[in-house]
C-alpha cells in the first residue's frame, strides 16, 4: 500500500489523469458485465416463470378434458355427438402432452422417459418392406474393421392409399473386437416419437379427416377392412401430435403470406359443442389468402369462437396493404393508414341478380349488363402484368365505371326509399370508392371470389367436424386444412405433400423450414 502511494506521488498531473481515466473505464466495464449478468439472470427467471405458467395452464386444461371425457355429462349426448367429441378430446389430450414434453427441460425429459405404449403385434399376413440402416463407416476409430454381430428390428405401420404394409427398420450392430466399441445407425426421427405410424399413415389420417371429411370412427372401420384395426382413440392421439408438430410450418406460411401487398379475407360459421353445457354455439372459421394476382398461392384459416372484428385485427397485426373483403363490419376497424379497404364487385352484382330473379327488374337487368362488361374486361387482363392490367383498366374500365356511377345516382333519385331496388342501389353507392378501387391499381382484383372459393371446401365438410369440442380442436383443424388447401392450390397431391413433410419435419432446421411450405415444396429425391 505504501509503495502504491509512493508510486502515485511520483506521477505527474498528465499521468494521473490517464490513470484515473483507465480506472474509470475498468469500473464502467465491470458495471456493464454486472448489468449484462443481471439481465441474463432476469431473462432466465422470466423464461422459467413463463414455462411454469404455461405448464400450469396446460395441466389444468388436460384435467378439464379428462373430466369431460369420463364425466357423466357425455352420456346425455347422442352416439354421433359422443363419438365426435371423444375424438376431439383424445386429440386435445395428446396435443397437450406433446406441448408439455416440449416445455420440459432437456435434463428432466431425459430422466423421465415416456412409457412405451402397449400395442398388439402387427399381423404377419401384412406385406413387409425391409429398410436397412447401417453405419456410414464400418472402420473403428482405432483402425480395426468392425464386425456385424446382430441387429435391432422395429416395425412401423405404413399406408399407401388402399394398402396397409409394415416397414421393418433393421439396424445392424457392428462391434470392434479390439476395443469393444459398438457402432449402430441411429433410429430414424419420427413425428410420433417411438410410435407405430409412418409419415404415410399419418398423412392418410389427416387428409381423410380434413380433406375427405371422414371422421375417425369411419377411418377406424376402413383400416379394419384393410387388415389392421386402429382404435379411434389412437388415431385421435396421432392427430393431436401432428397438429402440434405442424404448427410451426403454418406460422411460417402465415409469415410468408404477409409479404403480399394484397390479401383476401372471408369467414364462415361452424357449430361448436361445449361439453361443459352440452350446447352448440356458432363459432367462425376465418380465411385469409394472398391476392388473386400475387405470386404466392396459399390460404391460412383461423378458427375463432366468434365473429368479432378483434379476431381479424389480431390476425393481421402489423401487416399493411389492400384487404379485399365483403362489407362485414368486423373488418371496418382495421382500415386506416396501414390497411386499405378493397370492395367486392361480386357482392354488389349479387344484390341486383337477386332483385332481377325476384321481380324481373329492368333496373337490375341494366346494372347486371354494366357489371358484366366490367367482368369481360377482367377476363381479358387476367393473365397480364399488374402494369398492363392497370393501363387497360384505366382505358376501358374507368369510362364504364363512371357511366355506371352516374346511371345509379340518376336511378336512385327516381326510386322510393325502402324498396328492394333502392337497397340494391344504396349498397353499391355507399361503398363506391372501395368497390372501384381496382380500376386504378392493377394489383387489385375486382372481387373477393378467390377466397370464397377457398371457403367452399370447408363448408362442404364441416358437418363431419361439426362439434369441434374445444378452441384447440378448431385451431388444429384450421392449421392442417391451411396446409392441405395450400398444397392443392400449388398443384400438389395433399397426401404426397404431407407424407414427405411429416418425414422431413423432425430433422428440418428452423432456418430452412420455408423449404417445406406448399409454394416452395418439391419432393425429396432419394
Amino acid at each position: 500500500m505504501v509503495q502504491a502511494q509512493e508510486s502515485l506521488l511520483d506521477l505527474n498531473a498528465e499521468q494521473l489523469r490517464e490513470l484515473a481515466l483507465d480506472l474509470i473505464a475498468q469500473i464502467a466495464h465491470q458495471d456493464q458485465q454486472i448489468t449484462s449478468l443481471d439481465q441474463t439472470i432476469i431473462s432466465k427467471d422470466r423464461e422459467i416463470l413463463y414455462r411454469q405458467a404455461k405448464i400450469d395452464q396446460l395441466t389444468h386444461e388436460m384435467a378439464v378434458l379428462k373430466r369431460w371425457k369420463f364425466g357423466r355429462s357425455r352420456e346425455q349426448l347422442d352416439a354421433g355427438q359422443a363419438s365426435l367429441l371423444d375424438e376431439t378430446i383424445d386429440a386435445d389430450i395428446a396435443a397437450i402432452e406433446q406441448e408439455l414434453q416440449d416445455l420440459a427441460p432437456p435434463d428432466k425429459a431425459a430422466k423421465e422417459p415416456r412409457q412405451a405404449p402397449k400395442r398388439t403385434t402387427l399381423p404377419p399376413e401384412l406385406p413387409r418392406v425391409e429398410l436397412h440402416h447401417e453405419p456410414d463407416s464400418t472402420t473403428c476409430t482405432c483402425g480395426c474393421q468392425l464386425k456385424r454381430i446382430g441387429e435391432d428390428v422395429s416395425e412401423k405401420l405404413d399406408y399407401t392409399p388402399g394398402v396397409l404394409t409394415v416397414q421393418r427398420h433393421v439396424r445392424g450392430k457392428w462391434a470392434c473386437s479390439e476395443c469393444q466399441t459398438l457402432t449402430q445407425a441411429p433410429v430414424p426421427a419420427q413425428i410420433v416419437d417411438k410410435g407405430l405410424p409412418t409419415s404415410g399413415l399419418l398423412a392418410q389420417v389427416l387428409v381423410a379427416k380434413y380433406s375427405d371429411h371422414l371422421p375417425l370412427y369411419r377411418q377406424e372401420a376402413i383400416f379394419g377392412r384393410s387388415g389392421y384395426p386402429i382404435a379411434r382413440s389412437t388415431l385421435a392421439q396421432w392427430v393431436g401430435v401432428c397438429g402440434v408438430q405442424l404448427q410451426p410450418l403454418v406460422d411460417a406460411l402465415k409469415k410468408s403470406m404477409f409479404q403480399s401487398a394484397v390479401l383476401h379475407a372471408d369467414e364462415t360459421p361452424v357449430a361448436m359443442l361445449k361439453p361443459g353445457n352440452k350446447k352448440t354455439h356458432r363459432a367462425y372459421l376465418w380465411a385469409y389468402a394472398p391476392g388473386a394476382f400475387e405470386n404466392i398461392k396459399a390460404v391460412v384459416y383461423d378458427f375463432c369462437e366468434s365473429r368479432a372484428g378483434e379476431h381479424a385485427r389480431t390476425f393481421l397485426g402489423d401487416w399493411s396493404g389492400g384487404l379485399v373483403c365483403d362489407d362485414f363490419s368486423g373488418y371496418k376497424a382495421s382500415f386506416g393508414a396501414a390497411i386499405t379497404e378493397v370492395g367486392c364487385m361480386a357482392h354488389a352484382r349479387r344484390k341486383f341478380f337477386d332483385l332481377h330473379v325476384s321481380n324481373k327488374s329492368e333496373i337490375a337487368q341494366q346494372a347486371l349488363t354494366y357489371i358484366g362488361q366490367l367482368y369481360e374486361i377482367e377476363r381479358e387482363v387476367k393473365h397480364l402484368s399488374a402494369d398492363e392490367r392497370g393501363s387497360i383498366r384505366k382505358e376501358k374500365s374507368k369510362p364504364l365505371v363512371d357511366a355506371l356511377h352516374q346511371w345509379m345516382l340518376l336511378q336512385r333519385q327516381r326510386i322510393t326509399d325502402g324498396t328492394a331496388t333502392a337497397k340494391a342501389l344504396d349498397y353499391s353507392l355507399k361503398r363506391w370508392v372501395a368497390l372501384t378501387r381496382f380500376v386504378n391499381d392493377g394489383r387489385l382484383p375486382i372481387d373477393n371470389n378467390w377466397i370464397e372459393n377457398q371457403i367452399r371446401p370447408i363448408a362442404i365438410g364441416r358437418g363431419n367436424w361439426l362439434f369441434a369440442g374445444s378452441l384447440r380442436a378448431g385451431q388444429r383443424a384450421a392449421a392442417v386444412m391451411s396446409l392441405i388447401q395450400s398444397a392443392k392450390l400449388n398443384g400438389h397431391d395433399p397426401y404426397a405433400y404431407l407424407k414427405d413433410v411429416l418425414a422431413r419435419l423432425p430433422t428440418q432446421k428452423n432456418s430452412r423450414i420455408d423449404e417445406l411450405l406448399p409454394h416452395n415444396w418439391s419432393p425429396l429425391i432419394t
